[in-house]
């Protein structure tokens, strides 16, 4: 397997299941030093053993993400290792209730922000002098259409993933006289258990494998990604 993120360091979160796991596996796979951020110590401790099995070396971090100082301390925690990121990918999220707007309960519309918006904030915090450290930093957040569609009943996911594309805009206007490239990715439908959960009665068959996904999107986050600030519809293969 060709090693193109050799002596590259990665911060992936939600990588117990899903795409997450997918693309921590694969990074270590490929030669990075994956950072495996997650709730699920079984899930993190599965892909431990798939990267190691693959030669490559990874990092646990069994978190919460609403456990915000541990958030705020990671930072420190990679610069005392590594000196640098080169990879962060946002990939956890919630998808909370489908539910008209007005009746959204105030708890699950801050728990929802929490994770899919304030801790991608906190980890900016903590990360962002990492990544500009790093010859080619590279993040990437995952987003989904109905940040653009509004679609009705999605309210909540549709609020936090727009949330999310215009902290990710933001950041990369601030980073354009540095190296680094910030991009956001719709991975369209795929196989995961929050896909099941929002629409139980499709047929899983007919969607993308994670395995799938998280190849084209390990193609977001090279040394050789020039675009940043932007969207990426793997569906579409295009850049918009």
């Amino acid at each position: 397997m060709e090693k193109d993120f050799d002596g590259r360091v990665a911060l992936v979160t939600g990588a117990s299941r899903g795409i997450g796991y997918q693309i921590a596996k694969k990074l270590g796979e490929r030669g990075a030093h994956v950072i495996a951020l997650a709730r699920t110590v079984g899930g993190l401790e599965d892909l431990d053993d798939e990267i190691k099995s693959a030669g490559g070396q990874s990092t646990l971090v069994p978190l919460d993400l609403m456990d915000f100082d541990a958030l705020d301390r990671l930072g420190a925690a990679v610069f005392e290792r590594w000196k640098k990121l080169d990879i962060l990918i946002g990939n956890a999220g919630m998808l909370g209730v489908l539910s008209p707007i007005g009746h959204i309960s105030p708890k699950d519309f801050e728990k929802v922000m929490s994770v899919n918006v304030t801790a991608n904030w906190r980890l900016i915090r903590s990360l962002d002098p990492l990544l500009r450290q790093s010859d080619a930093g590279r993040a990437l957040f995952l987003t989904a259409v109905q940040a653009q569609t509004c679609t009705a009943f999605w309210g909540l996911h549709a609020i936090s993933k727009a949330s999310v594309e215009a902290m990710t805009k933001t950041w990369a206007n601030e980073s354009l006289q540095t190296p680094m490239k910030i991009n956001m990715a719709d991975p369209g439908p795929t196989r995961t258990g929050l896909r099941a959960k929002a629409m139980p009665g499709e047929i899983p068959d007919n969607l993308a494998t994670p395995e799938l996904v998280a190849e084209d999107l390990l193609e977001l986050v090279k040394p050789d990604v020039l675009e940043t600030g932007r969207l990426f519809d793997r569906v579409s293969r295009e850049w918009v």
